[in-house]
C-alpha cells in the first residue's frame, strides 16, 4: 500500500493556510504539477509544517494516466437548489494545504512555496484558519463530531490498495461565509435544531428535523467521511474552511447534493464563497513525478 500525505492525519495543528494556484498561461501542466510535487521534500517541511498538495482531476490524470479513482472531476459546474441556494464551482489546478502550531512558520513556509513556484503557477485564492476552542467551529458547534478515528480513518479516506491512485485521496474544499447576526439571533434551541445537534455537547437529536444539517449530510446514509474544518476570517467577517477527505467523490458530491435539494437549514446562514475538488496523491505517486515529470501512465 502507498503512503498517504501524513499532513491529512495530523492533528492538533493550530494554523492553517490554504493556497490555491493556477498554471500561468503558457506553461504545460507537466511541470507545474512536478514543481508542486517536489515541495514535498524536507527541505520544505521543515519548522514543524505540514505540507499536503492536491491536483485538479483533469489534470493529474493528464499527467498520470491511471493515477486516480475512475470518474474523478474537478467541481467544474455550480451546484443550484429550487430556492435559489447556489453552491460556487471555483476549480483551480492545484492546491498546497499547510498546517503547524504556529503562524509564522506557516507565513515562512507558504512564501517559500510561491517563490519556488513562480512564473509556473499563480496563487488564485488564499486562506489562512485558525482553530477556534479546540474543536468548534464558528457557529460554536463542535465540528467533526463523527469522524472516524485514526486507526479508522483511512478506511474511509484512502484509495485502497491495488486500485488506481491507491494511497491517495479526494479532497472537497469550500470556503464558508457565516451569517454572523441572523445565526446569532436565533435562541440555542433554533440553533440546536437547523444543526440537529445539542450545542453543548454534540449528542444527536433523536427527534432532529429533516432539514437539519446533520439529517441533510448523514453519513449512515451517504458514506463516510473525514473532516478536517478550520475557523477562517476576522471578527467582522468569518467562517468555516470545510476541508473532507474520502476515498472516492460520490459521498462528498452526494451530500452537497442533499444540502442544495433538502435544502439543509443551515445553508440560511451560512454560504460557500467557493468550492473546488483535488486528487491528493500518494507520497510515492508525488515522488515519482517530481523525479520524472510523469510516469508511464501506471499507478505510483
Amino acid at each position: 500500500m502507498d503512503n498517504p500525505q501524513a499532513g491529512i492525519f495530523a492533528l492538533g495543528t493550530s494554523s492553517h493556510a490554504y493556497l490555491e494556484f493556477d498554471a500561468v498561461g503558457g506553461r504545460h501542466g507537466r511541470d507545474v504539477v512536478a514543481a508542486i510535487a517536489s515541495l514535498r521534500e524536507p527541505r520544505t517541511t521543515m519548522g514543524g509544517v505540514n505540507l499536503v498538495a492536491g491536483f485538479r482531476p483533469e489534470l493529474w490524470r493528464s499527467i498520470v494516466h491511471h493515477g486516480m479513482p475512475r470518474g474523478l472531476e474537478g467541481f467544474n459546474a455550480e451546484l443550484t437548489g429550487a430556492d435559489g441556494f447556489t453552491m460556487p464551482a471555483t476549480q483551480h489546478d492545484a492546491v498546497l494545504w499547510l498546517s503547524g502550531s504556529a503562524y509564522d512558520v506557516i507565513f515562512d513556509t507558504a512564501r517559500a512555496a510561491i517563490g519556488m513556484l513562480a512564473g509556473l503557477a499563480t496563487v488564485t485564492e488564499e486562506t489562512s484558519s485558525w482553530s477556534y476552542q479546540h474543536d468548534r467551529d464558528l457557529s460554536g458547534f463542535i465540528d467533526g463530531t463523527e469522524n472516524p478515528t485514526l486507526i479508522e480513518a483511512p478506511g474511509f479516506v484512502l484509495v485502497p490498495e491495488g486500485s488506481p491512485g491507491e494511497g491517495g485521496t479526494v479532497l472537497l474544499l469550500q470556503k464558508w461565509e457565516h451569517d454572523v447576526g441572523a445565526w446569532e439571533a436565533l435562541p440555542v434551541q433554533e440553533q440546536e435544531l437547523a444543526m440537529g445537534r445539542t450545542k453543548l455537547d454534540s449528542v444527536e437529536l433523536e427527534s432532529k428535523p429533516a432539514d437539519s444539517h446533520v439529517a441533510a449530510t448523514d453519513q449512515d446514509r451517504f458514506g463516510h467521511i473525514f473532516r478536517r474544518n478550520m475557523a477562517y476570517g476576522t471578527v467582522t467577517n468569518h467562517g468555516t474552511m470545510f476541508v473532507g477527505f474520502a476515498s472516492e467523490q460520490k459521498p462528498l458530491a452526494d451530500m452537497l447534493t442533499s444540502m442544495v435539494e433538502t435544502p439543509d437549514a443551515l445553508t440560511r446562514y451560512s454560504h460557500p464563497l467557493t468550492g473546488a475538488y483535488y486528487f491528493v496523491p500518494s507520497t510515492e505517486s508525488l515522488l515519482q513525478v517530481s523525479n520524472h515529470g510523469a510516469n508511464d501512465g501506471t499507478p505510483a
